[in-house]
Order: C-alpha cells, then sequence, then structure tokens
C-alpha cells in the first residue's frame, strides 16, 4: 500500500496529476496517452478514452516548456548508488531495488545508465562537480544510506530531475519515495507488548540517517502507547561489536529487558552483534530473550532462525521511484510517497519469560 503526502495546492493549468485521478489511471499512462505514446507502450482503447475524456472535462492544456524539454530527452534514465561498487550481486540488500528500478524503466521504455560514487573517470561522490555526469542521462535516481548534500543540491537547484529511494526531507526539492518505517517499527512494539513483554531495548547505529531516525521514532511513540516505555530504550552503538557483548545482554537482562530489537542497515552490524551477544550469554531465543529486526537479515544469516520484523518492500520502492522520476520528466513534479513494510512473522519472538 502506498500513502501519498498531501500535494500543495496549486493554481492555474489542471496538471496530468488531476487527470490521472479524474481517470482512474496512473500518471505515467497519462502522460503516455496524452504524449502521443511514442514509446508503443500496448494501452487500452477504454483507457485512453478514459484519459482522453478527462483531459477534455479538466481543461488540460500541456505545458509547452516541459513539451520542449520532452523533445530534447533520450529516454535515459540514471542510477546513482553512493558505494564503491555498483550492488549487482544478488545477495546485496539494494539488489532488490535495482529489480523494481528495470522492471518499471523497461515497462515506460527507458534504459538505464548506472553510476556509482567510484566509477571510472568520476571523483568521489562528494568531490565538487562529482555528479555532474548523471546529466547524460534525462533524470536520476540516487540510492545510499548517506549522500553528499552539497553536490545533490546543487543539481536539483539546478533544475535537474532527481528522486532519491529513501526519505530525503532535510534537503528541499529532491524529490523522495520511502518506507514507512515508524508504522512498520510500531507495529513491532505493539507485536511484543501483545506477547506479554513489558520492557524492550533498540540497538541501533549512531549516526542521524533518516532510515535509523524513522524506526527509532515509531519505536519509541508505541513504547508509549503500550507502556512498555523504561529507562534507556535505544541503544546508539558506534561500534556494536564491541558495545553490544554478553555482559551488556546480562545487564540489561537483569534490568528487566525481555525483548530486544536491531534495526537493518547496509552492513548488519547491530543484528549480527545482537546475535553474537546472545549466543556468548548462552540465552535461548526465544524462551530467555525475544529478538526482533526492523528489516531484512543480511543474506549469510539467511540460514539462521527467520526473525521476527517487518520487510523492506524494495522492489516496490524501486519501482515507485522510476514512476516518482517519469512525473517529473514529463509534469514537472512528483509527489513522495511512503511505502507500508509488511509484518514478519518469525521464529525468534516468543511470551515475555516470567521474571
Amino acid at each position: 500500500m502506498v500513502e501519498k503526502r498531501p500535494a500543495k495546492v496549486r493554481r492555474g493549468r489542471p496538471r496530468q496529476a488531476e487527470v490521472a485521478r479524474l481517470a482512474g489511471v496512473s500518471q505515467t499512462t497519462v502522460s503516455l496517452v496524452l504524449g502521443g505514446n511514442r514509446q508503443g507502450i500496448a494501452l487500452h482503447p477504454d483507457t485512453r478514452a478514459r484519459v482522453l475524456e478527462a483531459a477534455r472535462e479538466l481543461g488540460y492544456v500541456p505545458d509547452p516548456a516541459a513539451r520542449r524539454l520532452a523533445a530534447a530527452r533520450n529516454n535515459l534514465l540514471g542510477v546513482f548508488s553512493f558505494t564503491a561498487t555498483f550492488p549487482t550481486a544478488v545477495e546485496h540488500s539494494y539488489y532488490p531495488f535495482l529489480v523494481g528500478v528495470e522492471q518499471e524503466a523497461a515497462a515506460h521504455g527507458y534504459d538505464l545508465v548506472l553510476f556509482t560514487g567510484s566509477s571510472p573517470g568520476g571523483a568521489q561522490a562528494g568531490a565538487p562537480g562529482a555528479l555532474e555526469r548523471v546529466r547524460l542521462a534525462d533524470g536520476c535516481l540516487f540510492l545510499g544510506r548517506h549522500i553528499p548534500t552539497g553536490e545533490l543540491r546543487r543539481l536539483v537547484e539546478h533544475g535537474y530531475p532527481a528522486v532519491h529511494i529513501g526519505r530525503r526531507d532535510e534537503l528541499d526539492g529532491l524529490a523522495w519515495v520511502g518506507a514507512d518505517y515508524v508504522d512498520a517499527s510500531a507495529e513491532v512494539v505493539r507485536h511484543l507488548a501483545g506477547l506479554g513483554h513489558r520492557r524492550a531495548v533498540l540497538v541501533r547505529e549512531d549516526d542521524d540517517a533518516p532510515a535509523s531516525t524513522d524506526r527509532e521514532r515509531g519505536f519509541r511513540e508505541a513504547l508509549a502507547a503500550t507502556g512498555l516505555d523504561g529507562p534507556d530504550p535505544v541503544m546508539r552503538a558506534a561500534d556494536p561489536a564491541a558495545e553490544i557483548t554478553p555482559a551488556w545482554l546480562r545487564r540489561r537482562r537483569a534490568e528487566g529487558v525481555t525483548a530486544f530489537v536491531a534495526e537493518e542497515t547496509d552492513t548488519g552490524a547491530a543484528w549480527r552483534a545482537l546475535l553474537a551477544a546472545v549466543e556468548g550469554a548462552a540465552l535461548d531465543v526465544p524462551t530467555d530473550v525475544s529478538l526482533v529486526l526492523l528489516g531484512s537479515p543480511p543474506a549469510d544469516l539467511a540460514g539462521r532462525p527467520r526473525p521476527t520484523g517487518f520487510d523492506v518492500p524494495r522492489a516496490e520502492l524501486g519501482a515507485a521511484a522510476v514512476r516518482a522520476l517519469t512525473a517529473l520528466l514529463t509534469e514537472g513534479e512528483t509527489e513522495s510517497p511512503l511505502v507500508a513494510c509488511a509484518f514478519r512473522h518469525g521464529d525468534t519472538t516468543g511470551p515475555a519469560p516470567a521474571q
């Protein structure tokens, strides 16, 4: 399910988004119909008729400036990953994003150009001018936990169509699509409360990435709502392997904590550290403690017990990002949707142990 942030009220000429709502189709479909479907995408005659009727009813007139820009395009979309190598390995956490991007781009008649922070001929992503090569494409999707804000701001201020996969409110003008980590994390806490747990701790990495911030927000809000709140409910670890130890786990358990929650990151460091601490403390999961992962486990840990938590809809996010970017290219504006995460029942949670 995709939840869209309320669009800003605009005056003047009707937009393609309004035509799409009236016709009951996507904005991409409206763009294809009104643009003459140069890509040759198969469209049902009834769909085309509904779009044209809605455009006539609203008095839609294509923006001449947008048409001039469209005429200069080459039907290439860029994908820029802020990683040392492009994440094409199936086991990489970014790979499903790329599957969704590729499928949606192909469906709309676009080819892809792939970039990384260390592509040959380019400087590191944060260096001045390092992102300029993405202008080879009509617009670009950006993917990464940490981004060079200054370089991206320059692109956006110069009018280059850009969409980030993952919430990025801190950069005005940058469109994004994101997972609803707040609601998903809150649902996990409610699950723990339903099992009788009264104290829970979140282990997260010590940075301010929006994905981490959103998870913590949902966790804290649900703690307060369910009565699980207690002293020091969040552990920010700069080095999870060194800080989340068996001794730390035993101490928190002696304080009454019966459920430990870890965030998913690119490295999986928090989850790995938590698993190692439980093993080192010789505790049984879920008899002695319950564990929850806010995301999916690293591929190399797939053989371990299936963790309770939620799944990030990576392929759907990739596809939504392409739709947002094509809307920027055809309409000049887009919305920033939040995509719901599905709760995952696993083998790592059980009733709270007797204290």
